[in-house]
């Protein structure tokens, strides 16, 4: 069965920066949600974002803050 989803543009360019070259969106999505594991998902995400620098510390201070 197949379903059409409906996503903001900026949603879709975050799914494209992380989706492997020859990953279909919905194996994609199917990674994404198959593990529990936040961990893992994270070590998977790895070097596929680009941040730049203040967005960065603003991410870890997040990650510390929520620690």
């Amino acid at each position: 069965m197949t379903k059409t989803l409906t996503i903001r543009d900026e949603v879709y360019g975050r799914l494209i920066s992380v989706k492997e070259e020859n990953e279909s969106f919905s194996e994609l999505l199917e990674r994404l949600v198959a593990g529990n594991d936040s961990q893992e998902l994270l070590k998977s995400l790895r070097g596929k974002i680009k941040l730049g620098k203040d967005k960065k510390q603003k991410l870890f201070g997040e990650i510390n803050r929520r620690r």
